[in-house]
């Protein structure tokens, strides 16, 4: 269990006590243990019980709590409320935005123990009889009951993606001689999977399930808690169910039945006249054309020269800018962005003027130890306010080397606002980079509604880049949407608005899902060097 996990079980723990009217110092008691942990850089796991202790707001009894999860999955304190509390229920608190009290009147006042009976009342208008629940609250209710649902049985593929390479390994050790490939979502890196398909020409009913650690339950197979799919087929069909299932419909639907049973992948490829294409680019028949001409060299994470997009201790990150600049270094690239944000995020710890100079400051000397071999950029993460201003005087903003420009506040908005609002902020002199355009966060909440195309001509009209933000949880901008951006010559900046050392690794996932939508390392800021980097910031 990682520490996410544990932080996670102190979260529910106190959520689930605050349903049940229990004693408000214990609430915050556990609330305050979960802030302390989440963000903690040790193994909780791996700790002993006293220095467990001695983390600010843990002490002896959460300590002994901490031992109980880690020795045995389960907490005791936690197993009693969630015995007594409806399943339905449990999972509303898992609702971005639905919070303990919230979710106590509905269980309480309105008898409505599941999201399916809270999305059908929502339909019904039932809920603005209770006091707290006018229109506007009971319509997002239903947005986010909704997305809810939709999401069910959905994953990150970074979550699953390294489970499911592991599980393809096992298969190979059990059957080196038979053949077995990952395929669907997973292979064609969706951002979103519904588990894990395999595809094999071992006959079903002989395949060990024991042997490659599958678990059956209730008729389903499971690997670490993931969903898995097996297909058989005969090895004569194996070449032609595994392209099948390794493209979206539309891009099968340009091959025929004879070109299908024309060999390997590449053989089907050269019947189109074209070469291999990588499953994760088998998304729009276009792309067909495109390989008759050329082979695009689509971008790969090692193409990425300089990092943009990234927090410290100044505003919310768990590093320091020092550790974070010196992580970007030693893993070897050019330059580091850091862009902090901006004081109107006061949930963030956005920064004052006063905390922007002294980061400067330290910019500043950093920049002097490492000499003419790495470079950190002055950068901030400005808001877009409600009426598309960006936070912070001109005069402030002229002084940063670039300014990434991004919405967190006042999201539920139209399309035609949203779409008004960005543009504003994309047409202010200071913005060069559009931060994740529209707010999404996978499996929790949907962007707000935008024009793209409009945006993305005010980005070219205004030079600004758009940033595909590689947190696994955003993947914002659509991939969709990057062929869009090509055509109209906007760059696309892979960020992977990294909040400790490691998330800058997030890069990963960007650079995949990038490739999806065609991106070229050409097309990408950050592929720059530092030289080119710096040429770019004086345009």
């Amino acid at each position: 269990m990682n520490n996410k996990q544990i932080a996670g079980k102190f979260d529910l723990l106190a959520k689930l006590m605050e349903l049940h009217d229990e004693n408000p110092f214990k609430i915050r008691s556990y609330a305050n243990a979960y802030l302390s942990l989440r963000k903690l850089e040790g193994n909780l796991a791996e700790m002993p019980k006293d220095e467990l202790a001695s983390i600010p707001g843990v002490g002896i009894a959460i300590a002994d709590k901490i031992k109980e999860l880690v020795a045995t999955g389960e907490m005791e304190a936690l197993k009693k409320y969630q015995q007594i509390t409806p399943s339905g229920i449990q999972e509303m608190l898992s609702i971005r935005g639905l919070g303990p009290k919230k979710v106590k009147q509905i269980w309480k006042e309105m008898d409505i123990i599941s999201v399916g009976e809270l999305l059908y009342a929502c339909n019904e208008n039932r809920l603005v009889a209770f006091k707290g629940f006018g229109v506007k609250v009971q319509e997002e209710i239903k947005q986010k009951a909704e997305y809810f649902l939709d999401s069910t049985g959905k994953f990150l593929y970074a979550h699953i993606h390294q489970v499911a390479d592991e599980l393809l390994e096992n298969f190979k050790k059990n059957y080196p001689d038979q053949k077995i490939f990952l395929c669907g979502d997973v292979r064609r890196c969706m951002p979103e999977v519904c588990g894990i398909e395999l595809i094999t020409d071992i006959i079903k009913e002989q395949i060990d399930l024991a042997g490659v650690i599958i678990d059956l339950e209730d008729d389903h197979l499971y690997y670490k808690g993931f969903p898995v799919f097996i297909y058989s087929t005969s090895s004569d069909r194996f070449n032609y169910e595994l392209f099948k299932r390794s493209c979206s419909a539309s891009f099968l639907a340009s091959f025929d039945e004879q070109q299908l049973k024309a060999g390997d992948e590449s053989g089907i490829f050269k019947t189109k006249g074209v070469h291999f294409i990588p499953p994760e680019y088998r998304e729009d028949p276009k792309t067909l054309d495109i390989y008759k001409e050329t082979t695009p060299l689509l971008i790969q994470s090692h193409d990425i020269k300089g990092i943009v997009h990234n927090h410290s201790t100044y505003s919310d990150g768990l590093h320091t800018l020092t550790e974070m600049a010196q992580y970007v270094y030693q893993s070897g690239y050019e330059y580091f962005v850091i862009s902090d944000h901006s004081k109107s995020a006061g949930y963030a710890g956005g920064l004052t003027e006063e905390k922007l100079f002294a980061q400067w400051q330290e910019i500043d000397l950093l920049n002097k130890q490492y000499g003419e071999s790495f470079r950190i950029f002055k950068s901030i993460e400005s808001d877009i306010l409600s009426d598309g201003a960006l936070d912070y005087r001109d005069e402030i903003l002229s002084q940063f080397d670039l300014v990434i420009a991004s919405v967190h506040s006042v999201l539920n908005m139209d399309e035609d606002r949203a779409t008004s609002r960005l543009i504003k902020a994309i047409e202010h002199p200071c913005t060069r980079i559009l931060g994740h355009p529209t707010g999404r966060l996978l499996l929790a909440r949907p962007g707000y509604p935008l024009n793209f195309e409009k945006i993305i001509d005010a980005c070219a009209a205004n030079n600004v880049v758009i940033e595909l933000n590689a947190n696994p949880q955003r993947l914002d901008i659509d991939w969709k949407w990057i062929p869009y951006c090509m055509s109209k010559g906007v760059l696309i900046a892979v960020n992977p608005d990294a909040h400790s050392k490691e998330s800058i690794h997030y890069i990963r996932y960007g650079t995949t899902v990038a490739r999806k939508g065609g991106l070229t390392a050409e097309m990408c800021l950050n592929t720059k060097s530092l030289s080119e980097f710096i040429t770019w910031l004086a345009v």
